[in-house]
């Protein structure tokens, strides 16, 4: 029988029974049915997977089940119950994706990075921005379009 693990995702208390080995992302896509969050390249290099971890950006491709169990997890489709994160209007409002393959694990950092800033009382600069994102993989090129609608939000 596989072992029941305890969770809280997006604020709502789950039990799931599943090898201690399985990746979270798996349990959020298949077994809590949150596909908002991507699979990319399986081994944490691209970014796609990015989820909150007691508030801190993770990739959910490489995070073993056991190691999120009592922990409090935030996926794209969580972020905000009032409607779009800053990030998330900035990057429609410019265009700044193109396919959107990327943009869930993308959002989450950007997010994390704008929170912070925001709670620190400041505003975010591109080259933070670039620095925050240069783990996730972008195969359309809108990068500086990203990153100019992540430094928009930071200046909200």
């Amino acid at each position: 029988m596989p072992d029941a693990h305890r969770l809280t995702v997006n604020g709502r208390d789950h039990e799931v029974r599943c090898p201690d080995g399985t990746p979270l992302l798996w349990v959020l896509r298949d077994r809590l049915g949150l596909t908002g969050t991507r699979y990319g390249c399986g081994v944490g290099s691209c970014g796609a997977c990015t989820v909150w971890v007691d508030g801190q950006p993770t990739h959910s491709c490489d995070t073993p089940i056991w190691s999120a169990a009592g922990k409090s997890v935030v996926t794209v489709e969580g972020l905000t119950e009032a409607g779009p994160h800053p990030v998330q209007r900035h990057l429609i409002d410019g265009q700044a994706g193109q396919c959107g393959y990327c943009l869930s694990g993308i959002v989450m950092r950007a997010a994390a990075l704008v929170d912070q800033a925001h709670a620190e009382g400041r505003h975010v600069e591109g080259d933070e921005v670039r620095a925050a994102l240069d783990g996730h993989l972008c195969r359309c090129g809108a990068h500086n379009r990203i990153v100019d609608a992540v430094v928009s939000a930071g200046g909200e």
